[in-house]
């Protein structure tokens, strides 16, 4: 394998993929590039899962990327998504070092394996008037008919499904046969691991970091936001925890609400993350699936090993 080559550690929401990269990274001196969809904002941390303190091995901090380089509030593209990923990456191999990409955002993660290439997507404002007179569904339908994917992180806020639709028409996305093929076995270059568990063990994992979170302090985080100038909308738009905190703080919904909609939808969309993994795996992309149920470290060590015995940091 080539320098140039990557170590990806994908996985559904609660299965500690951020851990075992940095633990992985840490033995084969790598950096991590995070290609979560909302780990880009600053102050919003609880809600998006950072967990800072997981990239800690051995009193030393893992370099990782892409965390924290837009305000919130900012609409953060997967355009903007390619274009820093792709500087991470030449920065990282500059230095002689390895990348790891963690995450579970299964759109960064096919953009940072090169199965397609976006281009700049500026406001189109004709479409934005013909959209407003569309339902959410029939925006919906363009989405998909556009990329044929589904993601369903911008299909749960209007703003941002048009905003999706505006993305995927100035994308060029490549139909041939014999191209698709070739990105595909451009992508199994990389070394891809998947950290998979027992759904049921999932939803409770989901539900006791949810409790945790809110004891954090998740909604005061959210609170901030709003005394910070930005509007319910401007936070609904980044969904889940934001989308359902900011209603019960707006008084739409009471807190019992709050809690078992947010519980529901965290479920629903690790559900539809391992959908999305399994359609990646359909196209032809090699997953290697490990026990999450495993430690940490184990996974990690088992990462590391087969890193070396395919000679990918020889």
């Amino acid at each position: 394998m080539s320098g140039k080559n990557m170590i990806f550690i994908l996985g559904p929401t609660a299965t500690g993929k951020t851990r075992i990269a940095a633990l992985a990274a840490h033995d084969i001196n790598a950096e991590i590039i995070s290609a979560d969809s909302r780990q880009v904002y600053q102050k919003m941390d609880i809600g998006t899962g950072k967990d800072i303190g997981d990239y800690v091995v051995k009193g030393f901090s893992v370099p990782v990327h892409l965390i924290d380089i837009v305000k919130a509030g900012f609409k953060y593209s997967i355009y903007d998504f390619q274009n820093d990923f792709r500087k991470a990456q030449k920065e990282i191999t500059e230095r002689g070092k390895k990348v790891i990409v963690c995450g579970g955002s299964g759109l960064h993660l096919e953009t940072a394996l090169g199965l397609y290439t976006l281009e700049e997507a500026p406001e189109d404002q004709q479409f934005r008037h013909e959209a407003s007179t569309m339902s959410h569904d029939e925006l919906v339908q363009i989405l998909v008919k556009l990329t044929k994917l589904h993601n369903t992180t911008d299909i749960t806020d209007r703003n941002r499904l048009i905003r999706a639709i505006e993305v995927a028409k100035a994308s060029h996305f490549v139909n041939k046969t014999e191209d698709t093929e070739q990105k595909i076995s451009k992508a199994n270059k990389n070394l891809i691991f998947g950290i998979k568990m027992p759904r049921e063990i999932i939803r409770q994992r989901i539900s006791t970091r949810l409790q945790l979170r809110l004891n954090e302090g998740m909604i005061d985080e959210v609170e901030g936001l709003l005394k910070n100038d930005l509007k319910p909308e401007d936070i609904i738009y980044y969904g889940l925890e934001y989308k359902y905190i900011t209603l019960y703080l707006i008084g739409e919904i009471d807190y019992n609400q709050m809690y078992e909609k947010l519980n529901t939808a965290i479920h629903q969309f690790a559900k539809r993350q391992m959908t999305w993994f399994r359609r990646m795996e359909k196209k032809g992309i090699k997953i290697q699936w490990l026990d999450g149920m495993n430690e940490p470290e184990k996974i990690a060590l088992q990462i590391t090993d087969i890193v070396g015995r395919t000679n990918y940091i020889s």
